[in-house]
């Protein structure tokens, strides 16, 4: 009879202590859903794949994150701005307002604006190698003619770790010294990319020619607006060397001619090196040859971009940023709302 009493104390004992212990769950599990929700608001423009632009402006894409789309970009942050084949990139001169320091934060860039191939500016380039600043022209000179190889080569390492590629280096060096010219072209084959460029004119292709073809690299000539030239035509430029390429620029082609650049990329597609795109005006507008967001100026994007696709052309399509910045975005959300533009316009028929 003792044991039974004790028995039936010892139980309710255990009683008050689970209903305590349920209680106590209850109350953490609620807190818990409350912080839950509460993080969930705080982060739901940063889970949010959109424009940065807000309505009335179009909105590209606008989806929530999964769960495990979160989870891979936190386990997986490797970059592929290849879609459909098309190789996308940009130019770095996307965010010359904020240049990167260091490789290590040209890293970080290519990581925010989601872009896994790059045309880099001569400027970046140079501090990345080395070049002294602040000092004499002809201390900047002697640099050139002697830059390290095996440095440049560390960059092209430090890169391609991090699942990024320099395909064009944009320099422009017609006017060096056939030393400088030289260690030049052998910088451009140590960081593994394939063209330098300069702008089209056919003194220059003529000084860069026997560059080009010694070392096997590639000029690119770029356009501004020569092509609005009356009797203009760069098949002269592209006749002195199998070299010579275009760094064919689509926005400025049709803002200062108003002509569509998919003739001119079917009719020269196999001499297309690299495309830069950005979406302008044409000349009869109102304002004339002025940058847009893309999708709201007269270039059509999607259509080149599908062309190269379908046709399987090789040629390096680059985002070249110019058009003018809200104050609550940035360089390298712009780029990256251009290559969500360049993705689904890609992945889609």
């Amino acid at each position: 009879m003792v044991i039974r009493e004790l028995d039936s104390a010892k139980m309710a004992q255990y009683g008050i202590q689970l209903k305590q212990a349920e209680r106590a769950w209850l109350v953490e599990t609620s807190e818990l859903r409350r912080e839950v929700e509460r993080l969930s608001a705080m982060s739901a423009n940063r889970d949010t794949v959109r424009d940065s632009i807000p309505k009335p402006y179009p909105v590209y894409i606008e989806k929530q994150l999964t769960w495990w789309e979160k989870v891979k970009i936190k386990t997986n942050p490797a970059l592929d701005s290849n879609f459909g084949g098309v190789q996308v990139g940009s130019s770095t001169y996307s965010w010359i307002g904020k240049p990167a320091q260091t490789v290590q934060e040209l890293i970080d860039c290519c990581h925010k604006a989601g872009v896994s191939s790059l045309e880099v500016m001569y400027g970046e380039f140079a501090k990345y190698a080395g070049q002294p600043e602040n000092v004499p022209g002809e201390q900047v000179v002697a640099w050139r003619k002697n830059m390290d190889l095996e440095k440049i080569k560390e960059i092209r390492k430090v890169l391609a770790a991090a699942g990024i590629g320099i395909h064009v280096l944009n320099c422009g060096p017609a006017g060096w010294s056939d030393e400088e010219i030289d260690r030049l072209f052998l910088g451009v084959k140590a960081l593994g990319a394939k063209a330098t460029v300069q702008e089209l004119n056919l003194d220059s292709a003529k000084r860069l020619a026997p560059f080009a073809e010694k070392h096997g690299v590639y000029v690119a000539m770029h356009n501004h607006f020569q092509y609005a030239q009356e009797g203009f035509s760069c098949d002269p430029i592209l006749d002195v060397s199998p070299m010579m390429m275009l760094n064919f620029d689509c926005g400025h082609y049709l803002g200062s001619t108003g002509k569509d650049p998919r003739d001119f990329i079917e009719k020269y597609h196999d001499r297309i090196f690299s495309l830069h795109l950005k979406d302008k005006t044409g000349p009869n507008a109102d304002p004339a040859n002025f940058n847009q967001v893309w999708g709201q100026g007269e270039t059509p994007l999607r259509e080149i971009l599908r062309m190269i696709r379908d046709n399987k052309w090789p040629i390096h399509c680059d985002i070249e940023l110019e058009y003018p910045i809200k104050p609550w975005s940035d360089p390298l959300k712009e780029v990256y709302n251009c290559v969500c533009f360049a993705r689904e316009a890609l992945t889609r028929k």
